[in-house]
């Protein structure tokens, strides 16, 4: 993805930072511990946190959590939902908080915004040693047949190469490496899946796709052409035409050591 490009579908969210808050799914508590497991300890930092989908699953679970978030509207959000937690403006390649801060960095289906070039550096700096950074993404399951039709029906601006789990493996692989000559700061990744859900009716389902980056930038005709033929075909599948529903998905996750 190109620089112009990411900047302009990363700065698409503050404009549904409401909608985002109520339709976005959580993640799976198992994902969460799973990338947290080898950090040297429980400070942790939710980089690129949203309106705090993450944050909340962090603080669930018991540790210390510190949120970091650029867009204004966002970061409202969070501090609405979760006013006990420490929530900063700051992004992934200006992080405000002091070296070797955290114990490991998390970033809930944001790590794909990061500019590794000048955010791998920065990551690294308010690391500990032996810190963790970890990116974790909510894909769709498509190995449920009525998913895959809606991946296919809802088309690469609603569910893109990283929504469903074979293209999340390829895509984010290499993700904590920088795009140019400058040394990486991390070792190896690792990938795992973990099963998740989410409730959802017709509705909901659509009001989630439209909060997704490509559906924000994309012209309203085509946007509501586009969520027109996800509402027909919600409503011609069984599993999904009455009342509510769960929408099979995996909360997956990179997990790597800071060298």
């Amino acid at each position: 993805m190109e620089q112009d490009d990411r900047l302009v579908l990363s700065s698409s969210f503050g404009a549904a930072a409401a909608a985002y808050a109520e339709h976005r799914p959580d993640y799976a508590q198992a994902a969460v511990c799973w990338a947290l497991e080898p950090a040297p300890g429980q400070r942790v930092l939710d980089l690129g946190a949203g309106t705090g989908k993450l944050t909340a699953t962090l603080d669930a679970v018991g540790v210390g959590v510190v949120a970091v978030e650029p867009d204004p509207a966002m970061l409202a959000e969070l501090r609405r939902a979760l006013p006990a937690v420490r929530a900063l403006p700051g992004s992934a390649e200006a992080i405000p908080l002091p070296d070797g801060s955290v114990d490991a960095v998390l970033a809930g289906n944001a790590m794909h915004w990061f500019d590794m070039a000048v955010a791998g550096p920065e990551i690294a700096r308010v690391l500990a040693p032996g810190g963790i950074l970890a990116g974790l993404w909510n894909v769709l399951d498509d190995r449920v047949d009525w998913v895959a039709g809606l991946a296919r029906v809802s088309g690469s601006a609603a569910v893109g190469p990283r929504d469903t789990p074979t293209g999340w493996r390829a895509e984010t692989a290499g993700m904590h490496l920088p795009k140019t000559g400058v040394a990486a700061r991390f070792g190896s990744s690792e990938q795992a899946e973990f099963p998740h859900g989410q409730r959802r009716t017709a509705d909901s389902l659509v009001e989630t796709l439209a909060t997704r980056a490509g559906m924000l930038v994309m012209p309203e005709q085509e946007r509501e052409a586009t969520l027109g033929q996800v509402r027909a075909y919600l409503a011609s599948r069984p599993e999904t035409a009455d009342g509510e529903f769960t929408l099979p998905m995996l909360t997956c996750v990179l997990r790597v050591r800071r060298l």
